[in-house]
């Protein structure tokens, strides 16, 4: 189990504030520079900056530098990994509540054949 999640902790990391969030999703729908990043969030550069450090050690975010800009884009790769987590999750789950559902069954008729 230790090998599937492995890794999984950065990303969990960068995701959990608010404003890395924003930016994740900002992101989700095009690439973008630093400044606008920055606009909507109503953040300081060096702020956003720090924030975006933490996504690309998560691997979340990746940048590009063209002449003076640099630009982040989202890597879904990596949230790819947090679905198939949660897939994997979904379906031990579902097989602990089917296998609970058969003994609440089988106890029920073992019950009502006894009486």
């Amino acid at each position: 189990m230790k090998s599937k999640i492995s890794g999984l902790e950065n990303i969990f990391h960068a995701l959990s504030d608010r404003s890395r969030l924003g930016i994740v999703e900002q992101l989700s729908h095009e690439s973008a520079s630093v400044k606008e990043l920055a606009e909507p969030l109503g953040m300081a550069l060096p702020s956003v900056l720090k924030h975006l450090k933490v996504l690309e050690e998560g691997g979340i975010v990746f940048s590009e530098k063209l002449g003076r800009v640099r630009t982040y884009q989202l890597d879904p790769t990596k949230l790819s990994s947090i679905d198939s987590l949660m897939e994997e999750r979904k379906a031990a789950w579902n097989r602990s509540y089917d296998c609970l559902g058969k003994f609440l069954i089988e106890s029920s008729d073992e019950n009502s054949d006894g009486e």
